[in-house]
């Protein structure tokens, strides 16, 4: 079965399921996306990975990651390989450098491992066909804007009233705090004025 590559394209607080986000991928030679939800915790991994954020203490994720590269492991594909009964599941393809071997494993928590292993993310045509969303040429920017657009909270709306320089400070003490998703929320409104 021919696989097809995704990206990470965004993420975004769930409107329709309270506490959980929504990670949007999208097919590499392609228009289609595939909204995945996500519980808040893997979304903070995934988040704090792909902004680079360093933490004061290794996250879950990352506490694998170590372990794994000191028994010579590495993730070298993560497969989104099944969706059924609208639950997504994936593989982690695992080698230690003379035996590859597939692990079964939470599409969240195999993106956010495999972000950390920097290995490439697939999934097969019959789950795009399935679940995907396909985006035409004028509605592709109008529907990723909906789809990633974040629910403000309170919290996130006074972020407005400070300077640059003081949201950057903000979000060096919310991260040396291990305050995940107030830093997140702090990086966002830092990202819309850039």
């Amino acid at each position: 079965m021919e696989k097809i590559r995704l990206e990470i394209i965004g993420m975004s607080y769930s409107q329709s399921q309270s506490g959980a986000y929504a990670l949007i991928l999208a097919e590499r030679d392609g228009k289609r996306r595939l909204p995945i939800i996500i519980g808040g915790f893997e979304a903070q991994s995934i988040a704090i990975e792909l902004e680079k954020i360093k933490t004061p203490r290794p996250l879950t994720h990352d506490l694998f990651k170590t372990f794994a590269e000191s028994f010579n492991i590495s993730i070298t594909e993560v497969i989104i390989n099944k969706f059924q009964e609208g639950v997504f599941y994936a593989i982690l393809v695992c080698s230690d450098g003379t035996t590859e071997l597939e692990i079964d494993s939470r599409t969240s928590d195999a993106i956010a491992l495999g972000l950390r292993f920097n290995c490439p993310i697939f999934t097969y045509e019959s789950i795009m066909n399935t679940a995907g969303i396909l985006m035409e040429e004028d509605q592709e920017n109008s529907k990723s804007d909906e789809l990633l657009q974040d629910i403000p909270s309170p919290e996130q709306s006074s972020y407005s009233d400070y300077s640059r320089e003081e949201l950057s400070q903000m979000l060096q003490s919310a991260v040396e705090n291990e305050e995940y998703e107030k830093a997140s929320r702090i990086r966002d409104e830092l990202n819309k004025r850039k």
